[in-house]
């Protein structure tokens, strides 16, 4: 079985989530810790839960899912999941900074590409994988379908969508990748996003204002 724990970072609020099982195996996911504080509370749980981080997977590289992913690869030595169309997302990183008003280095990881029909094994588990554009152009979904969950990043919200108003966001592509790719599935399927609260597949098809 599956545990989830979920720490809210940085200016932004966003969600980044430990996965973890029976074995103390975890992966990280959309680590966006940005200071010391932040970096020693995950770290603290990872220590005193004797956890191993297996992978660091990222649901899309905006600025606020990925301000502790330099920190996280050269903390546990593994490389960073995520689709390849959002490597030029992640190579923005600076200059989003900048937008921000702070300084970052540029991240230097080694990266491995995931596409649209992947399947990604945690020990003997299949996460499924969902390549919905149009709030980043690689954002991806990790659906675990024995379990009943999802970390949608900032694909599906409760009661709301990603923004589409970022590079290379689109609207129409968002809400059909929803409605194609995550609508069909159980309902009761859990969604844990990149910001605010816990939803299901049930909840969200019947009170998101944005796909009824």
């Amino acid at each position: 079985m599956f545990q989830i724990q979920a720490f809210v970072f940085n200016f932004a609020s966003e969600n980044t989530y430990v996965l973890f099982n029976e074995n103390k195996n975890a992966w990280l996911i959309d680590p966006g810790n940005m200071n010391e504080q932040e970096t020693q509370a995950i770290s603290n749980f990872i220590t005193e839960n004797n956890l191993k981080i297996e992978k660091i997977l990222l649901t899309h590289a905006h600025i606020d899912h990925v301000l502790g992913l330099q920190w996280a690869f050269d903390t546990f030595k593994v490389p960073v999941t995520m689709h390849q169309e959002d490597q030029e997302v992640l190579d923005m990183l600076q200059a989003s900074g900048a937008r921000f008003g702070f300084q970052i280095p540029a991240v230097k990881v080694d990266t491995e590409y995931i596409n649209e029909g992947d399947e990604l094994d945690f020990d003997g588990e299949k996460f499924k994988i969902y390549h919905i554009p149009g709030h980043s152009p690689g954002s991806v979904v990790y659906h675990n379908e024995t379990q009943k969950f999802m970390i949608s990043g900032d694909v599906l919200f409760e009661g709301s969508i990603g923004r589409t108003d970022l590079y290379k966001g689109n609207y129409d592509q968002l809400i059909e990748g929803i409605k194609t790719k995550l609508f069909v599935l159980n309902e009761e399927t859990q969604v844990f996003s990149g910001h605010g609260n816990p939803t299901t597949i049930g909840f969200e098809k019947q009170y998101n204002p944005f796909l009824k």
